[in-house]
C-alpha cells in the first residue's frame, strides 16, 4: 500500500521517477469473455450440466401439462380427483423450485472454479510479461487507460498458446 502511495504521489507531483513508471493494465472482463480457457471451460460446463438441465426443462414441461389439463379439464373431475390433481402439481412445482435452486447453486460454483484456475493462469502470465517488461505495476480495470498500457491481449494470446 506503501508503494501504491508513493507512486500517486510521484505522478500527482509530476516527479522524474514518476515519468520512469510503467504501468500496464489489465481488463478481467475480457479474459473471462475472450480467453481460449474460459472458452473451452463454458463449453465443459455446459456439457457438465446439459442433463440435470434436461431433466429440469422436462419437469417444467410435465408442470404445464398438468396445469393445463387441471385448467380445461378441473371443471368435469371429482372433488377428490382435481384436490389430488392440484396436489400433485403443488408437488411438481415446489421439487422443479428445489431442483432449480440446486442446479443454479451448483453451476455457479464450478464456474467460480473455472474461473479462480483462469485467473490463477493468467496472474502467473501477467507476472511473468510484467517482469520481461520491465512494468512496475500492473492493474486490473482501470477507469482509463491508454491502449500502450493495455496488456489484455499479450495475456489473451498466451493463455491460448498455454494448454
Amino acid at each position: 500500500m506503501k508503494y501504491l502511495y508513493a507512486i500517486i504521489t510521484a505522478l500527482a507531483l509530476g516527479s522524474a521517477s514518476a515519468a520512469e513508471l510503467k504501468i500496464g493494465v489489465v481488463d478481467a472482463e475480457r479474459l473471462t469473455r475472450e480467453s481460449a480457457p474460459a472458452q473451452r471451460a463454458s463449453k465443459q460446463l455446459e456439457q457438465e450440466f446439459a442433463p440435470r438441465l434436461q431433466a429440469i426443462e422436462t419437469r417444467a414441461q410435465r408442470i404445464t401439462e398438468l396445469q393445463q389439463r387441471l385448467e380445461k379439464d378441473g371443471a368435469t373431475l371429482s372433488a377428490g380427483d382435481r384436490r389430488s390433481a392440484e396436489q400433485e402439481l403443488q408437488r411438481l412445482s415446489l421439487d422443479a423450485e428445489r431442483q432449480r435452486r440446486e442446479y443454479d447453486e451448483d453451476f455457479n460454483t464450478r464456474r467460480r472454479q473455472e474461473l479462480a484456475a483462469l485467473f490463477e493462469r493468467a496472474h502467473r502470465i501477467i507476472q511473468r510479461i510484467a517482469e520481461a517488461e520491465g512494468y512496475d505495476l500492473v492493474l486490473q480495470d482501470a477507469v482509463y487507460r491508454t491502449p500502450g498500457a493495455d496488456m489484455t491481449q499479450r495475456v489473451l494470446d498466451a493463455l491460448a498458446k498455454e494448454k
